[in-house]
């Protein structure tokens, strides 16, 4: 028998508990940006783990992009598993969970570096995925209901942009813990085992951080809330919805974050090769390499200036905004050459900057105890960034990479149409 949900309890649980609710959201949101920063900074530094595992193991391209297949895997088989498992523990136990796998996950990598094996960095990927996919699935929901729906977007999008400070800051520090160690490395210990230990130190701090960070959580006292957690005793049934997947915004939106991801990961993984051609910048990989931090660093100053601009402009405006813009501006770098084709391409991470939380935050809106399910289905869609980028290297290999920018302008053509009406209930 399916069990009846009370409309009312969302409002109800904001308007309860006065000013010591808001006082304990503000802790909480304080709380939960560390998360954001150590996730975005874990997930960059696969930027790094890319070209030092490729000289280890001498790998080709196909099998060193299995990094980012199996990191991007894991977010679209442990997603729905993540999100029943949240809707039974609760966000706090569940940002827990999750990062103890994490911690797990970075622990895994001194094993592998031991045995020198590729396959067992590629477990340990997947792991240290599980557990930032677990994070994902309930901290992304729990900031979306610490207060009003009307500045969902504003509090997401400012606790992303910890995030993106992560993607900025993480290529410099693996630099100097993972690039710069190997190449002193290769010149004392010519093997492969040499260069495979020099992760070690990088990831077992790590693996330190995140268990710290596990024990803190479990002993914050977090606000709960009540509107989201399911009754075990049957199905639950929320504005004559069972399912998540019967609301059009949350599916159009789960569309929206596989193009987004797929269309910035694309974007960022061709940055290099792209200002490296001769009629755009012709620059050598390390000097292009810290161009890169240009279009992250836009991506946090977006979201920074995002966070305050859409507590007084719907948010989907802005999100349509943005999208026309990056759209606009990638058409540029297709179609002209030197400096101009350059520094459009790098702008495009401004108007990136929103995309993700706010899509994020409107296809979550009014779910009530089916938030859990949709933060689950919008993480599983996360697999666009392994996906489309594989398309755009295919097509890249056929007409060019100058070219090939067209997939991510059919991307935000999309997020386009999102913000302007598919978000709308």
């Amino acid at each position: 028998m399916a069990s009846s949900y009370n409309p009312d309890t969302t409002s109800n649980l904001r308007a309860t508990a006065g000013s010591d609710s808001q006082g304990n959201y503000r802790f909480a949101l304080v709380s939960l940006t560390s998360l954001f920063f150590m996730w975005g900074f874990i997930t960059c530094l696969n930027d790094i783990l890319i070209p030092h595992l490729k000289a280890v193991f001498s790998l080709n391209y196909t099998e060193a992009m299995l990094i980012q297949f199996c990191f991007f895997g894991a977010y679209f088989l442990v997603s729905i598993p993540a999100g029943k498992l949240v809707k039974r523990l609760g966000y706090q136990k569940g940002i827990v969970t999750g990062l103890v796998i994490a911690s797990l996950g970075c622990a895994l990598f001194y094993p592998a570096a031991e045995f020198a094996t590729y396959g067992l960095f590629l477990g340990a990927l997947f792991v240290l995925a599980s557990g930032i996919t677990l994070l994902q699935v309930a901290a992304n929901p729990y900031v979306n209901a610490m207060g009003s729906s009307e500045t969902a977007s504003s509090r997401l999008n400012l606790t992303q942009a910890f995030n993106a400070l992560g993607t900025t800051v993480a290529p410099f520090f693996g630099a100097v813990l993972i690039l710069s160690v190997a190449s002193s490395a290769a010149s004392d210990l010519a093997h492969a085992q040499a260069e495979a230990e020099v992760v070690k130190l990088p990831y077992l701090l790590l693996s330190g951080m995140l268990a710290t960070l596990a024990l803190i959580f479990a002993k914050l006292k977090l606000p709960k809330i009540e509107a989201h957690t399911a009754d075990d005793t049957g199905q639950i049934s929320y504005k004559g919805k069972a399912s998540a997947l019967q609301s059009r915004h949350l599916v159009l939106g789960a569309v929206g974050i596989f193009v987004y991801v797929g269309a910035e990961v694309s974007i960022g993984s061709f940055l290099v090769n792209f200002l490296g051609e001769s009629h755009i910048a012709g620059l050598k990989e390390a000097d292009a390499a810290h161009y890169i931090a240009y279009y992250w660093g836009g991506a946090m100053i977006g979201r920074f200036i995002g966070s305050v601009v859409m507590q007084k402009v719907e948010a989907g405006k802005v999100l349509a905004f943005n999208a026309l813009m990056a759209a606009l501006l990638v058409a540029v770098a297709m179609t002209s050459t030197g400096s101009m084709a350059m520094w459009a391409i790098l702008a495009v991470g401004l108007f990136n900057s929103i995309m993700f939380p706010t899509i994020f935050s409107l296809a979550l809106r009014d779910l009530g105890p089916h938030t859990s399910q949709g933060s689950g289905i919008l993480c599983l869609a996360i697999v666009g960034g392994a996906i489309l980028p594989l398309l755009q290297g295919v097509t890249a290999d056929a007409i060019g990479i100058q070219q090939a920018f067209f997939l991510p302008i059919i991307c935000y053509g999309f997020i386009l149409f999102y913000g302007a009406k598919g978000s709308k209930m």
